[in-house]
């Protein structure tokens, strides 16, 4: 294989990493897709806290005869707010949350152990806001039936406006109560815990009525599509929703997908969530039954995905019950792991998660020795490229070399410029005779491409790094180098990588390689900062391993 197909393949190689860090950039700014066109009349103009007519975006039980299940909600223009009842503001040790008392829809999530930036300690991070139209994202449930059925438009009862955990106990229970004409009295209860963000919520239903009641609890999540922003350097994550089941644990149901098709199914267990960077919001309904799915596109350009549970009857003058569990909160694994299969799956690590998940565990575990993430990624850095010695060392030894024999293929080429075939049989057996493999550069390369990647997906989908300070200047592992020294360092060190590189004899391949790190630098110059720490100890521990080879293979002539 003659030298210059040598270098297009690590050229290739090189290229596939800029292609997955150019795509979590591109992928915002694909063709957004459009608000569904309204049926039936028009909706007035509404702000995030008008309601909808009830028959409009309620989910829809059939009778009990047909199915054991609830059929998918009918949802056209409603705009489906939170509405105006009164606010009940619940607050926790690491949860500050305002439940509307109508509709008893959780309007408002504040994470009390996340601020929103280290300039603003103070300030809380909302993961659910009903009073931002830009940010709108509210967390529904009621009851749906043929009658007597309190749906997110009904207006509750509350004994009192604030609910706070007191020192020195583990729970505290909001609970709100609705009562029928007819004599169907329901109370809904929200238990909050210690050091927990999920909320267990409870329904009971006693019906006092002459007739048999039929229903089914349902729990959605609302929410506009977020708009991009931080232009070219915004670094891609994934924001939508998540369905998860026996047969999919993990399947991804974005904005588009709500806006060309409806999701209607029916699955065992499961759960739904509306997940974006770092956090996640779910609703888990009981693991032991077939629950029924849907998804709806509203008209106003909001989407709502939910979950509706199995039908029950209560007799007259008996009582029942139902119960969902709701998850809102940082995506932390250890965590989610308790609340429901596979939820710990939103830390989404991409395709490659079989890889990544190992990697985060052992970043972790480090981080348990060391107490700083920074010097964990480092670490872990250390670990990764002692994993790749022998291969990095193959690789390194053959570039070597190429570079000890690079005067006598500059020879060759001009020997036999006028005549290819001649020139690469003659490079050929200047390869057999100097037993370098001409892909012993290349191959190593490649199959640590797959553990970079995965990597990258760890470092950047970590809410653990979120805020994670390093050293001096370094007060944020999530967020980009404020100064551009770490990625300087990393250009830096890849040029010095090039120079120990063997030089191609083509003058565009040399001035394409040459070009790389520039290429590279610019990419993480907004790149979070610890995936650019670890990029730059991977090229110096690098460096130190080829200059050493290098010297001993070229040095020896």
């Amino acid at each position: 294989m003659a030298i210059e197909q040598i270098r297009t393949v690590l050229i290739i190689a090189l290229c596939v990493v800029s292609f997955f860090l150019w795509e979590a950039w591109q992928r915002d700014y694909g063709p957004k897709p459009s608000p569904p066109a309204s049926t039936g009349q028009p909706a007035p103009d509404a702000g995030p806290g008008d309601t909808a007519p009830p028959s409009v975006d309620v989910p829809q039980v059939p009778q009990p005869a047909r199915t054991a299940t609830a059929a998918a909600p009918s949802l056209t223009d409603a705009a489906g707010g939170s509405g105006h009842g009164r606010k009940i503001k619940v607050t926790t040790d690491v949860l500050a949350v305002e439940i509307d008392t109508l509709g008893g829809t959780i309007a408002r999530v504040d994470l009390r152990s996340y601020p929103v930036s280290n300039d603003r300690p103070d300030e809380p991070f909302r993961l659910l806001d009903d009073g931002d139209p830009k940010r709108f994202f509210i967390a529904q449930s009621g009851l749906t039936g043929p009658r007597s059925a309190p749906s997110h438009h009904a207006q509750f009862e509350s004994d009192a406006d604030a609910y706070e955990l007191a020192y020195g106990t583990d729970a505290i229970d909001v609970p709100l109560r609705w009562r029928s004409a007819d004599g169907v009295e329901v109370i809904r209860t929200y238990r909050f815990a210690r050091d927990r963000y999920v909320v267990d919520v409870r329904v009971d239903v006693a019906n006092r009525s002459d007739e048999a009641w039929h229903g089914a609890l349902y729990g959605q999540l609302q929410r506009g599509e977020p708009e991009s922003s931080g232009g070219l350097f915004r670094t891609y994550t994934y924001t939508g929703g998540i369905l998860s089941g026996p047969e999919k644990p993990y399947e991804k149901v974005d904005f588009s997908d709500m806006a060309s098709q409806d999701v209607d199914r029916d699955v065992a267990g499961g759960w739904v969530a509306m997940i974006q960077h770092y956090f996640a919001a779910a609703w888990v309904p009981g693991a032991e039954e077939t629950n029924h799915y849907y998804s709806k596109s509203l008209a106003n350009g909001r989407f709502a995905i939910g979950v509706v549970s199995p039908v029950r009857t209560v007799p007259p003058g008996g009582n029942g019950d139902f119960s969902f569990s709701f998850y809102a909160g940082p995506k932390i694994q250890e965590r989610m792991q308790g609340v429901a299969p596979h939820l710990e799956r939103t830390v989404d690590y991409g395709w490659l998660w079989l890889i990544a998940e190992p990697l985060f565990w052992l970043l972790s575990w480090i981080h348990g020795f060391v107490g700083n993430w920074g010097w964990a990624i480092i670490i872990l850095t250390l670990l990764i490229k002692l994993a790749f010695f022998q291969l990095s060392a193959t690789s390194y030894k053959s570039m070597a070399r190429m570079r000890k024999v690079q005067p006598r293929i500059t020879a060759l080429r001009e020997r036999y410029a006028a005549d290819k075939q001649r020139m690469n049989q003659a490079m050929m057996e200047l390869y057999r005779e100097e037993k370098i493999n001409p892909l012993g550069g290349c191959l190593p390369i490649v199959v640590q491409i797959p553990v970079f990647i995965a990597l990258y997906w760890v470092l950047l989908e970590s809410v653990e790094l979120r805020q994670a300070s390093f050293i001096g200047w370094l007060d944020d592992l999530s967020l980009h180098d404020p100064y551009f020294v770490l990625p300087v360092l990393m250009g830096i060190t890849m040029l010095i990588q090039q120079k120990l590189n063997p030089t191609p004899p083509d003058p565009m391949q040399a001035k394409i390689m040459m070009a790389l790190p520039f290429v590279f630098t610019f990419f993480f110059l907004f790149f979070p900062s610890g995936l650019v720490l670890y990029w730059f100890v991977n090229n110096v521990l690098s460096i130190i391993q080829q200059w050493v080879i290098t010297k001993k293979i070229v040095g020896d002539t």
